[in-house]
């Protein structure tokens, strides 16, 4: 499936022209509260509702942005509103770090361990605890390994993390008090 893309400039000056800019990014509260867009609103992919995104914007003709940290779940927002039927949308080329690498404004708030940086630490203690197990204890440990191997192939296969979807769900990565959502 075909994603239309913009580039951090061009929306950016779309939105100084006055031109409606709806912006969604889709990545954990987290992720959101340590920066983001200051015109975007957190809808987290795992909770992305096609209808109550649609429902909410201002006019079903005008275009309905996405962003997330590098382009990949804003491609999978983008995705699951096209197979809604909904085609005017587009995704921000290279995420919110492409936005603060070209010096456009965004809002800095708490820093967080990024959830990529949890998997990777999370999947190596997983993969020495059952080595080391397999190796002391029963060599049916070796499996928890392979595991969570294959689940790091099937990551990078499908472009979906069953184990970041687990993290971003854990209270650590879970924004408290004031909601996550912007304007």
């Amino acid at each position: 499936m075909s994603v239309s893309t913009i580039s951090p400039q061009q929306l950016f000056e779309l939105r100084q022209s006055g031109q409606p800019v709806e912006l969604i990014d889709v990545r954990t509260p987290v992720e959101y509260r340590e920066v983001h867009v200051e015109f975007a609103r957190n809808v987290p992919l795992d909770q992305f509702d096609v209808r109550k995104v649609t429902e909410q914007k201002a006019s079903q003709n005008d275009p309905l942005y996405l962003i997330c940290k590098s382009g990949g779940r804003g491609r999978q927002a983008c995705e699951k509103l096209q197979n809604a039927g909904y085609s005017n949308v587009m995704n921000v080329e290279g995420g919110t770090q492409a936005w603060d690498q070209a010096g456009l404004p965004v809002v800095r708030g708490k820093k967080a361990v990024s959830l990529e940086r949890q998997v990777r630490i999370a999947a190596g203690t997983l993969v020495v605890l059952g080595t080391a197990l397999g190796a002391f204890v029963s060599p049916y440990w070796l499996g928890l390994s392979a595991f969570v191997g294959a689940g790091l192939v099937f990551a990078g296969v499908t472009d979906t993390c069953g184990m970041a979807m687990i993290l971003a769900r854990m209270p650590w990565n879970q924004v408290t008090g004031a909601s996550c959502s912007a304007k």
